[in-house]
């Protein structure tokens, strides 16, 4: 049995927890919750962690709205979509509102406006899609992409997809760099950074909506790298490029562009 001074000591143990929790949970939230200017038992609910807050002090308004990462899901419907959309339609739109900067075929006259040529579908998709619910933004596309149906982008995707030339994405010589090509190919295990060949090579079953690299214009690619970095562009799912390019350098965000851009 418990002597007399193990019974104390219990009971002086276990009145100095009741004395914290009725302090820390109900006395001091009480005390405080008239600067907050809320009531008592809110206070109580917040201390005890029920309600959001503190009630040491008043809660900052917040105005800020979610942005989504994408709105884009590949659900069956969605692949049906993509899978029987018809280029011809796609062929007609692109002429009409794409091809002033992406080129009638999705060449592309200058590094401001990537090369669609060979890209895959799935990514043209996903980026116009992100562009018409605002989880990319662009002033310029925005405005376009939300004139368009699903069908319709769907369409387009198909359409510049299958526009190939020498100069469309994917049939490039790399530009020789071969600490770039370790790292396009490899990777960086001492920085996780996973090789970018895993994703953005044609067919190297990676997220479907990662897009085909080579031969896309290098300044396109180091503004989209830079823009990853600081947040300015977010629509990558899981954070995957925003978590790569936190670890690039300004210099080897130039030389994959470079690198990818290749040689004709």
């Amino acid at each position: 049995m418990m002597g007399g001074w193990g019974f104390r000591a219990a009971l002086t143990v276990a009145g100095a927890l009741a004395f914290s929790l009725l302090f820390g949970l109900v006395i001091l939230p009480v005390a405080q919750a008239p600067n907050a200017n809320i009531s008592a038992w809110t206070a109580i609910c917040r201390a005890v962690g029920i309600l959001p807050g503190t009630p040491a002090q008043p809660q900052p308004p917040v105005s800020a709205t979610a942005a989504p990462v994408s709105q884009v899901r590949w659900t069956p419907a969605t692949l049906r979509l993509l899978s029987s959309a018809n280029p011809g339609p796609g062929a007609a739109l692109a002429a009409a509102v794409c091809a002033n900067c992406h080129g009638q075929s999705g060449i592309s006259p200058s590094a401001d406006f990537p090369q669609l040529a060979g890209q895959s579908a799935m990514a043209i998709y996903k980026q116009l899609s992100d562009f018409r619910s605002g989880a990319r933004v662009n002033p310029l596309m925005a405005p376009i992409a939300k004139q368009l149906t699903d069908a319709q982008l769907a369409e387009v995707a198909a359409y510049f997809a299958i526009s190939g030339e020498r100069a469309a994405l994917g049939p490039r010589t790399q530009v020789p760099d071969e600490q770039i090509a370790r790292l396009t190919r490899r990777g960086d295990p001492a920085r996780h950074l996973p090789p970018c060949e895993g994703c953005h090579a044609r067919g190297a079953g990676g997220p479907p909506e990662a897009p085909v690299l080579t031969g896309q214009w290098g300044g396109y690619i180091t503004r989209q790298l830079q823009g990853f970095k600081i947040g300015a562009r977010r629509n990558d799912v899981y954070r995957r490029m925003r978590d790569v390019a936190a670890e690039l350098s300004g210099d080897e965000m130039k030389a994959l562009g470079a690198y990818y851009q290749g040689i004709l």
